[in-house]
C-alpha cells in the first residue's frame, strides 16, 4: 500500500511528515521553512478549486500546490 501524502490530508487533519525527496528545488524551499521528517503539520484550508492548500507548520501558515504536497509522505498524528 502506498504511503499517504500531504495532498490527500483532509482540511482540519494533522499528520507527521515521514519523508521528502531531495533534489527538487521547490521542496528544498519547503524544507528550509521547517517541513522536515518528524514535523507535525495541519491542513487549515483549501482554495475553492482544491489548490493551493494552506498548512500550519511550527506556528506558521504556508501555502503550496497539490503537486508539491504529493511528494511529502505523512503518517497519522497521535492525538
Amino acid at each position: 500500500m502506498p504511503a499517504a501524502t500531504l495532498a490527500e490530508l483532509p482540511v482540519g487533519s494533522e499528520a507527521i511528515v515521514q519523508a521528502m525527496p531531495t533534489g527538487r528545488s521547490g521542496l528544498t524551499r519547503l524544507r528550509e521553512m521547517g517541513i522536515v521528517p518528524g514535523t507535525r503539520v495541519r491542513v487549515t484550508r483549501r482554495a475553492p478549486l482544491g489548490e493551493p492548500i494552506e498548512i500550519c507548520v511550527r506556528g506558521s501558515h504556508l501555502s503550496m500546490r497539490n503537486h508539491e504536497a504529493a511528494f511529502i509522505a505523512i503518517s497519522p498524528a497521535a492525538a
